[in-house]
């Protein structure tokens, strides 16, 4: 089976519920979305509602994958730039797709929905990440037709001892 994506969807409780569950679990499951495990939902919670303020001024959209038993089994945020000089590309935030659903395909599957999702708003040229060193991100995006374009050593800390790279990933839409 693959995900349904829906671009923009409707926040209600229950979609709201579904992104704290996947994103604390992606999290405990050692996925680099802004936590080092262990987390729980109230953790969680004021990054998600951080997401959400960003939508409801209109500077992130929201895409989100469910399985076929409607659950909420991927996300991404895009992001508009706001920046005058840089409106022609928009940023990925927070790229999850389920440990129950990881090796299906599905990231591939949620990237290029992002790209999709991106290809209709006015005048994206463009995407761009970032994504943690060390676990092999870079490798999986680049698959995905996306180019490392910058590199910051050492830039995240993940504990004590433990800093990994801060990767810039590009891929261009046109």
């Amino acid at each position: 089976m693959s995900l349904t994506f829906t671009f923009e969807p409707a926040v209600t409780p229950d979609l709201r519920d579904g992104l704290l569950d996947l994103w604390t679990d992606v999290s405990n499951a050692g996925g680099a979305v802004g936590f080092v495990p262990p987390v729980d939902r109230e953790m969680v919670r004021p990054s998600l509602v951080g997401h959400f303020a960003a939508m409801s001024e209109g500077r992130t959209r929201l895409l989100v994958g469910h399985d076929e038993a409607s659950r909420v089994a991927a996300a991404a945020f895009v992001t508009l730039n706001t920046h005058r000089l840089m409106t022609h590309w928009v940023w990925l935030y927070t790229v999850m797709v389920h440990p129950r659903h990881q090796g299906k395909g599905y990231g591939r599957d949620l990237l290029a929905a992002a790209a999709d999702a991106a290809r209709t708003l006015d005048g994206i040229e463009a995407i761009r990440l970032t994504c943690r060193g060390g676990l092999g991100l870079e490798r999986f995006y680049g698959s995905c037709g996306y180019k490392e374009v910058g590199r910051i050593p050492g830039a995240i800390r993940v504990a004590p001892g433990d800093d990994r790279d801060d990767v810039f990933m590009l891929l261009p839409l046109l």
